[in-house]
């Protein structure tokens, strides 16, 4: 009954928008550096109460995305506290994998300091790039022992597979294969870090830095990534790299009536997704799955035109046989793309339900 009450609660928050929480920021110490963060209660009596820590993705408002706020009040609505770290990084667009472990050992450390939290242990959630992250911490010892359960939103498993899909939309599943249209916002983040990661385009900085400009302005817009809009910038980017390498600027960024040759798009797609694993490992969540001892719960957008849906179907996939993981895959969640509209009324209903069980079993980890 509790938990159905937390839920409604939750549901009702996240539908209408308003929460009867109080939001302030604090200093988080990573080790490196401070890192601010986002501290939301419920309003009323202090009490120590759940916590959780959620890592936001790969995106320029960083914890101060819309949608991520939104998540965050309606959770902190159920009688929880919710920790959101910066991880400023990540806000500039720069993978940096590497930064997860010292944000959420940080992030544990300030939960079990503060007066309005209990003494765990606590839920860990991670967005988009977030996702897989919060595997590989929940695969650590001294963190696992201290996490009650791990939550991914719109993760990606495989690296390979997630670029080749950025670079062309081809995914499959089960020996069936699908295509959509990419956003090419992705592309254009992996390809901004690593390109020169590739040897034989070690030195087309040039290139990559017009692409992670793209991409900020994108991530600071917040309009679709393939919206004509972007063309003029396009054009601008585009003069300022040499001359001999526009070709590679075009094939990740083509103005938008202008379509990339697939096959250059294949072989540019595995060469990006092999340098990032050899430079950035920690970019790969596969090896460290066998090894997370809390629950998990993959929730994934199935309209998702960034990272498709059948990441977080491998991902489960991917757990040893004795791992229970749920797994919950809905119209109702995407990176980007319109996916509220559903066929019918009926449809709604049901992925409203489905969407409701799958908060309702999330919940119940803290």
């Amino acid at each position: 009954m509790a938990t159905r009450m937390r839920t409604i609660r939750a549901l009702n928050s996240w539908i209408f928008g308003k929460s009867a929480v109080h939001e302030r920021e604090i200093v988080m110490h990573r080790g490196d550096r401070e890192v601010a963060s986002t501290l939301t209660v419920p309003r009323g009596r202090e009490r120590p109460r759940p916590g959780w820590i959620v890592l936001h993705g790969m995106t320029r408002p960083g914890r101060f995305h819309p949608t991520l706020l939104r998540f965050c009040r309606a959770l902190a609505s159920t009688g929880a506290a919710v920790l959101v770290p910066e991880v400023p990084e990540w806000k500039d667009l720069r993978l940096e994998p590497e930064l997860t472990l010292p944000t959420v050992r940080a992030g544990l450390r300030t939960l079990r300091q503060l007066e309005a939290t209990d003494d765990g242990p606590y839920g860990l959630i991670g967005f988009s790039f977030g996702a897989p992250q919060v595997m590989i911490a929940s695969a650590q010892d001294d963190i696992a022992e201290h996490v009650a359960g791990t939550v991914g939103f719109g993760g990606y498993c495989d690296i390979g597979r997630m670029v080749r899909f950025q670079m062309t939309g081809e995914f499959e599943w089960n020996g069936v294969a699908h295509r959509v249209r990419p956003d090419p916002y992705g592309r254009w983040i992996m390809a901004g870090n690593h390109l020169v990661s590739i040897p034989e385009y070690q030195d087309a900085k040039d290139v990559a830095h017009a692409l992670r400009r793209l991409a900020m302005e994108a991530g600071e817009r917040r309009i679709l990534a393939w919206d004509p809009s972007y063309d003029v910038l396009k054009e601008v980017l585009r003069r300022g790299v040499t001359p001999d390498r526009r070709w590679l600027f075009d094939v990740f960024a083509p103005l938008s009536d202008r379509k990339t040759d697939p096959k250059q798009a294949r072989r540019l797609a595995e060469q990006l997704a092999e340098a990032a694993g050899k430079a950035s490992p920690l970019l790969d969540p596969l090896p460290y799955l066998s090894r997370i001892r809390p629950p998990v719960h993959l929730l994934h957008g199935r309209n998702d035109h960034l990272i498709p849906y059948t990441e977080t179907l491998r991902m489960a996939e991917a757990f040893p046989r004795e791992k229970s993981v749920e797994t919950t895959i809905t119209a109702l969640l995407a990176h980007s793309g319109d996916s509220s509209r559903l066929s019918s009324v009926r449809a709604e209903i049901s992925e409203g339900l489905k969407l409701a069980r799958a908060l309702s079993r999330v919940l119940a980890i803290a």
